[in-house]
């Protein structure tokens, strides 16, 4: 071999001995515990939790008191002389929330923690604690834990061979996290506030660069609007959506966000005239929507001026003349929504136009309103 080579390739080892003394095998789970995780989205909140998977293996009725002992025991090793149970095997359980949350009632931060539980008779403790790294408890420090909650545990009505984690009776801002093992589960209720952490999110994308594409703005206000919730700085986004310099744009959606939160704010005739403005650069297909609209809220006299509007500023077209239809049709004038409806026929785009033109012709004979 000649001696450049030989240079090279003694290059080569040493630059990578340093991270061979890292190295190591893959190997199964030690005791044949298998790792997991699982993952769930509550509101907008990250849930994760990693663990590995014990199993019944035949003990069942040893497990509670016995294998897992009740409250605090010497592991044996480490520093540690009374801990708790680190809800699983091996490495410690460890759960991981993006935003902050409430555990039982009680608040706790946004970040990662070993989940530990303190297991009694007919009760327990879980226990959220900053040592991450841990294997099993051996080095556990109470002055460590974050939060430890009591709850309530409950009994399994088949046995489960292998532990885990399972996310129950979720709703937009709480689930249930419970362990399930052997015939005893451990519940903890996790609460998020769904509003605040979609608003926080908002506001950074809003400021960002997603908040140069002019369509979010007003779908940021809907969101205000339908929850009747930061009202005031929904106006700002508004102003920002219709003025704001580089993105800004003067559109149907765009005024009528702003007449929508005035209207939510109880400034009625400023949302009539931000409104004017919206019919103004709507198209028809826009300002018919938006009549329509009108009337799934019962504003019957409103929906039909903006149809008529709406036909006057865009005549005989398919979509205004089956406006006049449903304006006709919601004051009982029968005989003229067919007359327009008629005319629709005619400009039916597709096979399904025509399947509902021919639903709404058999109800307006039979003297239907077809807005119902």
């Amino acid at each position: 071999m000649k001696r450049t080579n030989r240079l090279w390739l003694t290059a080569i080892l040493f630059s990578i001995l340093p991270g061979l003394a890292d190295a190591q095998l893959t190997t199964l789970p030690s005791g044949g515990n298998p790792r997991a995780s699982v993952y769930e989205q509550v509101g907008l909140t990250d849930i994760t939790i990693h663990y590995n998977r014990p199993g019944v293996k035949g003990r069942e009725g040893k497990i509670w008191g016995d294998l897992v002992p009740y409250g605090y025991t010497d592991p044996g090793f480490g520093i540690a002389k009374s801990a708790p149970w680190r809800a699983g095997a091996n490495e410690n359980t460890v759960i991981r929330f993006s935003t902050d949350v409430v555990i039982e009632g009680k608040p706790l931060a946004a970040g990662e923690y070993a989940l530990l539980i303190d297991v009694q008779p007919d009760a327990a403790n879980i226990i959220f604690n900053k040592n991450v790294k841990a294997w099993g408890t051996y080095f556990y420090k109470p002055e460590e834990n974050v939060l430890s909650v009591p709850v309530k545990t409950g009994t399994l009505a088949e046995s489960q061979e292998r532990l885990s984690f399972e996310f129950l009776n979720q709703k937009e801002n709480s689930a249930v996290i419970a362990l399930l093992w052997e015939k005893r589960s451990f519940p903890f209720t996790v609460q998020v506030d769904a509003v605040k952490n979609q608003l926080d999110l908002y506001r950074g994308e809003l400021t960002g660069q997603t908040g140069f594409r002019n369509d979010v703005w007003a779908e940021a206000i809907q969101f205000c609007v339908n929850r009747k919730v930061n009202l005031e700085e929904a106006l700002q986004w508004s102003d920002y959506a219709l003025n704001g310099p580089f993105f800004g744009v003067r559109n149907f959606s765009n005024y009528k966000a702003r007449a929508d939160v005035l209207n939510a704010l109880n400034r009625s005739s400023e949302a009539d005239s931000a409104m004017a403005q919206a019919m103004k650069v709507g198209d028809e297909v826009e300002v018919h929507q938006y009549a329509r609209q009108l009337l799934a809220q019962g504003k019957k006299d409103k929906a039909v001026e903006v149809f008529k509007t709406n036909a006057k500023n865009h005549p005989n077209v398919y979509t205004t003349n089956m406006g006049l239809v449903r304006a006709y049709s919601a004051q009982g004038d029968y005989k003229n929504a067919l007359k327009y409806l008629k005319l629709a026929q005619a400009q039916a785009r597709n096979q399904a136009d025509r399947d509902q033109i021919a639903k709404m012709m058999t109800d307006l004979q039979a003297g239907k309103d077809i807005n119902l």
